[in-house]
């Protein structure tokens, strides 16, 4: 397996952020530069996208998951933090599911359990025909507008694009694929770990019956609800996101 870019700033327990579809380790620069003085925050790039975009990409949320453990045994971290947004929540359950034990507290945000997505603003056999009819650029602007209450008005609105277009379009086939042929509702029982669930109240690629089935399966899990906001949180009110999982963290 080839080794995945990372970035890899800061110090203490480390924090490993696990990114989305057509995302990329930049995707997270407001959380890096706010956890960095407590934390080593580690941001991987999922193989074929973001920096990490020369990698052979995954069709499968194992795959990706057992990337980003490579990543981290060869890193010599033994126990870490873990947090993923929306395809990368579908990644940290499976994370959780291999090697539950190395994980202190997980947190699920903007995410799932079924990767075939209920109620998404399409389905991803929908997404896979338009991507395939109008290519990468077109497609990923389309979805990531949908990721924000100002759409691509939004300030960081523009991160997006640049992670999209350092993907290739069969490294985003693949991860429609992935998505689709997973499924984590059999294994939420077994997630011992402490779990946050974040999710913005109006997200429309995740709709609130995920959310609460994570929520009522995990057992030792809380659900934070944050208002005004799409898909993603983290890049439309990054202090309040910021906030939430800080205190999540910290508290014991």
């Amino acid at each position: 397996m080839q080794d995945i870019f990372a970035e890899d700033v800061g110090s203490g327990t480390p924090l490993v952020l696990v990114h989305g579809f057509l995302g990329s380790s930049d995707m997270w620069a407001p959380q890096i530069e706010f956890f960095k003085d407590d934390f080593r925050v580690i941001a991987p790039a999922l193989p074929g996208f973001g920096k990490s975009s020369a990698i052979n990409s995954c069709d499968s949320i194992e795959c990706m998951a057992k990337a980003i453990l490579n990543l981290l045994e060869k890193k010599e971290i033994k126990n870490f933090n873990l947090l993923g947004h929306s395809m990368g929540g579908m990644i940290v359950q499976e994370i959780a599911k291999i090697a539950g034990e190395k994980i202190l507290k997980l947190i699920c945000y903007g995410t799932g359990p079924r990767g075939n997505i209920p109620g998404r603003f399409e389905t991803i056999d929908q997404s896979r025909e338009k991507l395939k009819i109008n290519g990468l650029d077109v497609t990923a602007h389309r979805i990531a507008k949908t990721w924000f209450i100002e759409e691509d008005k939004s300030k960081y609105f523009y991160l997006c694009d640049e992670a999209s277009k350092q993907t290739s379009i069969e490294a985003a086939d693949n991860g429609l694929v992935a998505m689709k042929n997973w499924s984590g509702i059999k294994n939420l029982k077994n997630i011992k770990n402490k779990t946050l669930i974040v999710w913005g109240d109006q997200d429309k690629a995740y709709n609130f019956n995920q959310v609460e089935t994570l929520n009522n399966n995990i057992p030792n899990s809380d659900l934070k609800l944050i208002k005004g906001c799409s898909h993603n949180v983290h890049l439309e009110k990054p202090e309040e996101f910021n906030a939430v999982v800080e205190e999540f963290l910290i508290k014991n």
